[in-house]
């Protein structure tokens, strides 16, 4: 008697955990979409625009020049009175920096409000060494960092700890044609970009930890 009374125990407890589970999942199901869009929301920072002292564009811009359009933006409502083309070169007497002030210019923003920057920067956190480098430079105290939507948490997170101290730092969100945060996974780009954020918000995290670790 004691046996099967163990037996259907066991029966029973499986059962709740078979149920549980059910459950679980068709919440999962039921919710996925709210856990997506949330998910592709937080990569994105736009915070509201003050005046500054220059309005800094990252590296590869997109075909639709979003960046260098919302830049363009910024500086035509008043927001700062230069603003900082900060692009890799492509090769060593051209690169992304003379494309996005073309595209400034064709935006109307005169040519003596662009500063060109052209640098070598493989990634995020390398092209924020060489901006901080022109930014102390300058002098420049109050800065707006604008880049894609999907980008703007880790510029945030690298830029708010490589800049010169008692910098303020404002990120503005260029929206991007291949990243909705309200639907990334419908497609092939979309997914991509999230993603390839994900993994190098991770390596951004490792990195500037470790280094910190180092140098303390």
């Amino acid at each position: 008697m004691r046996k099967r009374a163990g037996q259907r125990g066991g029966i029973f407890s499986r059962l709740l955990f078979l149920i549980f589970l059910i459950v679980f999942v068709a919440v999962i199901y039921l919710a996925r979409y709210p856990i997506l869009r949330f998910a592709g929301d937080f990569w994105v920072v736009d915070e509201a625009p003050q005046v500054s002292d220059v309005i800094v564009i990252l590296s590869d811009d997109n075909y639709e020049a979003a960046r260098a359009t919302r830049a363009a933006q910024l500086f035509k409502s008043g927001m700062a009175p230069r603003i900082l083309a900060s692009g890799r070169l492509l090769r060593p007497y051209a690169g992304i920096a003379e494309l996005m002030e073309h595209d400034l210019k064709a935006q109307g923003v005169p040519a003596n409000a662009i500063v060109p920057l052209a640098h070598r920067a493989a990634n995020t956190r390398e092209e924020a060494v060489a901006d901080a480098q022109e930014i102390a430079l300058h002098g420049w105290k109050r800065v707006l960092l604008v880049t894609s939507n999907y980008h703007t948490r880790r510029s945030d997170y690298v830029f708010a700890r490589t800049l010169p101290k008692g910098t303020e730092l404002r990120v503005i969100s260029a929206p991007d044609s291949e990243y909705d945060p309200s639907n990334w996974w419908e497609n092939r780009a979309g997914l991509k970009r999230f993603l390839y954020e994900t993994a190098g918000y991770i390596v951004c995290l490792w990195e500037l930890r470790h280094n910190e670790v180092q140098t303390s």
